[in-house]
Formats: C-alpha cells, sequence, structure tokens
C-alpha cells in the first residue's frame, strides 16, 4: 500500500488553474490568501494549495501572513504554500501593490494558462508558472497536518529539472491550443506535487516527528501500510506491533511521537475520513458504511463517529448535501 497516494487520493487532490507570469523589473507579484480568492481558482474544493514554479529570473518570495522569512528564488525552483497562505514575489524586499481580484476570477471556457504580463520599467527577463490544487480537508488529512506553511524545493544541484522541462512543454502545448493541453496541465501539477513531497520527505532531519516522518519511518511506516491497506480489518495495539516488528510498549511510543497520535486513534480518525466519504455517496446506507470501516454495528460506528467528528453520521451527511447536491 502506498500510504501518501491513498491520502491523496482519498482527500480528493486535484487539477490546478495555472498562470503564465511574464515580468519586467522591478517585480510584484502579489497572492492573497486562498480563503479570498481560493473558490474562484477552483470552484467546490474545501481547501486550495497555491504553488510556484520559476522558470526563468531571479527574484524574492516572501511571505505575508505565515511569518515564513523571505528566501531567494532562483530559476527551476518550486514553492508550495499547502495552508494557503498569502505571499508575493518581489525584486525588492517589502515591495507591495494594491491587489486586483480579478485576477482571479476565471471565466467560464476560458483557456489555460492564463497569460500575465507584469511591466515595471527595468528589463524584462522573470518568467514563473502559478498552479493551484483542490483537496477536501474537512475532517482528517494527516497530509495537510503534517505540513509547514511553506515548501521549498531547491533545483538540483546536478541533472535536468524534469518538472520545469515538463512544465515548458504544457504552456507551449497550450498556448497552441491543442487538445487535451488542460488536462495536461492537470496531471503534471499533481505530478509535481508529489515528486516536490518526496523530496521534502527526503530532507527531513534524522530524528523529525509528524506523519511524514512516520512514512520514512520502516517500522512506522509498516503500520500506515497496514492501516491504509486493511482499514475494516479490526486491527489491535498488539496485532499493529507485531506486524511492524516491535514490541507493544515500544512500537505504541515510537508511532505516537513521530505521528502525533496513538495508533488506534490514527486508525479511528482514518477510518472516520473514508465513512465521510461514502456519507456524501446518495443511496448509501450507515449500516453499509460501517461495516466497510470495521465497525460490527451501526450503534458502535455512530459513536465513534460522533466522537471524532463532533455529529452523528446522519447529521454530517445532511450538512454536506448542499455542497454535494
Amino acid at each position: 500500500m502506498d500510504v501518501l497516494s491513498d491520502v491523496m487520493r482519498t482527500v480528493r487532490l486535484n487539477g490546478a488553474v495555472f498562470f503564465d507570469v511574464r515580468a519586467s523589473e522591478p517585480v510584484v507579484a502579489q497572492t492573497p490568501h486562498m480563503s479570498v480568492v481560493g473558490h474562484h481558482l477552483m470552484p467546490g474544493a474545501s481547501h486550495v494549495i497555491p504553488f510556484h514554479i520559476l522558470l526563468r529570473g531571479h527574484c524574492w518570495v516572501e511571505s505575508i501572513d505565515s511569518g515564513d522569512p523571505p528566501v531567494e528564488f532562483f530559476e527551476g525552483d518550486i514553492v508550495f504554500y499547502p495552508h494557503g497562505h498569502g505571499h508575493a514575489f518581489v525584486s525588492r524586499v517589502g515591495d507591495r501593490l494594491p491587489l486586483d481580484l480579478d485576477t482571479y476570477r476565471r471565466s467560464d471556457g476560458q483557456p489555460m494558462p492564463i497569460m500575465m504580463n507584469l511591466s515595471g520599467d527595468g528589463p524584462s527577463g522573470l518568467r514563473f508558472a502559478c498552479g493551484y490544487f483542490g483537496c477536501d480537508a474537512a475532517l482528517f488529512n494527516p497530509l495537510l497536518e503534517a505540513l509547514p506553511s511553506q515548501v521549498l524545493a531547491r533545483r538540483p544541484k546536478e541533472g535536468n529539472h524534469i518538472e520545469v522541462d515538463l512544465i515548458h512543454t504544457a504552456i507551449v502545448e497550450s498556448e497552441a491550443q491543442r487538445a487535451g493541453s488542460e488536462t495536461i496541465l492537470a496531471r503534471l501539477s499533481e505530478l509535481l506535487f508529489v515528486r516536490v513531497l518526496r523530496r521534502y520527505i527526503e530532507q527531513l532531519p534524522e530524528h523529525s516527528a509528524g506523519w511524514l516522518a512516520g512514512l520514512r519511518d520502516p517500522n512506522v511506516s509498516r503500520a500506515l501500510q497496514l492501516i491504509h491497506g486493511q482499514p475494516s480489518q479490526e486491527w489491535t495495539l498488539e496485532d499493529l506491533a507485531r506486524e511492524s516488528g516491535m514490541s507493544r510498549a515500544i512500537f505504541a511510543d515510537r508511532f505516537s511521537r513521530c505521528v502525533g497520535e496513538t495508533p488506534m486513534r490514527y486508525l479511528a480518525k482514518w477510518r472516520m475520513q473514508l465513512a465521510a466519504n461514502m456519507l456524501e455517496q446518495p443511496g448509501t446506507a450507515i449500516e453499509s458504511i460501517a461495516e466497510k470501516v470495521g465497525y460490527r454495528s451501526e450503534a458502535a460506528f455512530n459513536r465513534a463517529f460522533k466522537s471524532i467528528v463532533g455529529m452523528p453520521p446522519g447529521a454530517w451527511r445532511r450538512s454536506r448535501v448542499p455542497m454535494h447536491s
């Protein structure tokens, strides 16, 4: 079981809208918090993640509301804002211009990527692509919970940066209005997200904590694979410890320190995420959902769901109908 892929699929990470931005010095390009514009960019998504790839030139990336310090942004670098924080690309740290929120209102049928030219008084030379992921963050998203406010992936020192080359290709195709270009852009964005996450995981310090660090720990990762691969199994702490090659006490301590949840609490929360997705499917009986996520009775499932979500599954389903009707 590929745990990262399972989480991305279950929280419905999808698609991307692109801006292809060309700019002249001095550059000032500001992106507001996704709570302000995310619903325009990815309609229907409960959470929007912006990302940017510098295709040509050099500038600074400056956080607006996350507290991250300014960082230099070089050709081939990629930056993500997993929690949707606002940020700016500038030639001079601190420069700002008034926001034009109309920029983010996408018209029906508007071709992707949207071309933008930012004209300063100086020479041209900066170009970057902007993308946006939509995902479900309504209940339990261990991936989002594990990520910092800003994820920066530097271009590898050696070899080609295939993501940048592919983005160049996709933008060229889109400019030529070839069939399927928007689908290509969406799939490439998902590939970028996974590759950047993989690089981030590999670069974590040895004794890091958090869900992503758990994916790298061979014992904890084994337990996560079992939970995600067989969520309806009647797992006990002893079962997971044995399958992970550790004693009960050592396993419980390592899993909790690494992931930030006890194994059984993590299992219960993941089951509720799966159940919440199924509750949004019209006509699916709650008793059937309870069985699929490992509960022998509907009453036991109802108690567990209310304990974690704060309301019974029937009330959760009714609360979601307007969003998915």
